[in-house]
């Protein structure tokens, strides 16, 4: 019996409301295991309804765990909103527009490690995704946005060239959320030391800035 199966069943459930407290338990089992602890026969008994009851709000699976997804992408975005939230507004526009960029990769890079299980989840494959041409799926407030309009930002202030803006977000985005997965449950986690792996954070960042910007007038 897994440890979700033993927890005890919560009482969230209010008349009316099942969808949203079965998906609030649901990310509660994503955020503690992941993708693959979201069973919604788990989940409906932790809310104290049948199957039957879950599954009207539910067809699938699938539709479940792209519910719980979604709410991780936003936990994320609000990760990064937090992060760029704490920057000091005042200063060299040019300044600020930088370290605005790094606080941003380290709201992303905080909540891979801090929320494991949510982060793997925004990235899980559902079955339900539009694999067809268009914008990169990830809903009204996703990091992915944020970080192309703070890429943005940096042009508008000079700190970045126009001409390497093309592409700039998505080859960003590789490199920041290449090192979380390595760190997150990877050979980054396994094998480096805190103080290590705090080091090789610093330089990952530095280096994305350095390949991004252009020096600093004066």
């Amino acid at each position: 019996m897994s440890a979700a199966s033993k927890t005890t069943p919560r009482t969230r459930y209010h008349h009316g409301d099942l969808r949203n407290a079965l998906t609030e338990e649901a990310v509660e089992l994503a955020r503690a295991g992941g993708p693959d602890a979201v069973v919604l026969r788990e989940v409906a008994r932790r809310v104290g309804v049948s199957a039957t009851a879950a599954y009207r709000h539910f067809a699938t699976h699938d539709d479940l765990l792209d519910q719980v997804k979604q709410a991780a992408l936003r936990a994320l975005a609000d990760s990064i909103v937090a992060a760029l939230d704490a920057v000091p507004a005042g200063g060299d526009p040019a300044v600020v527009s930088v370290e605005r960029f790094r606080a941003a990769c380290e709201g992303y890079l905080h909540f891979a490690r801090s929320q494991a299980g949510l982060f793997n989840t925004a990235f899980c494959h559902t079955g339900l995704e539009d694999t067809g041409p268009g914008p990169i799926p990830f809903g009204e407030a996703d990091a992915f946005r944020i970080l192309g309009e703070l890429l943005d930002d940096l042009v508008a202030v000079g700190r970045m060239d126009p001409a390497s803006r093309p592409g700039a977000d998505i080859a960003s985005w590789s490199a920041v959320h290449g090192y979380a997965s390595l760190l997150v449950g990877g050979p980054l986690e396994h094998h480096l030391s805190d103080e290590e792996q705090a080091f090789v954070w610093g330089r990952t960042l530095d280096m994305i800035i350095t390949g991004l910007t252009v020096p600093a007038a004066g």
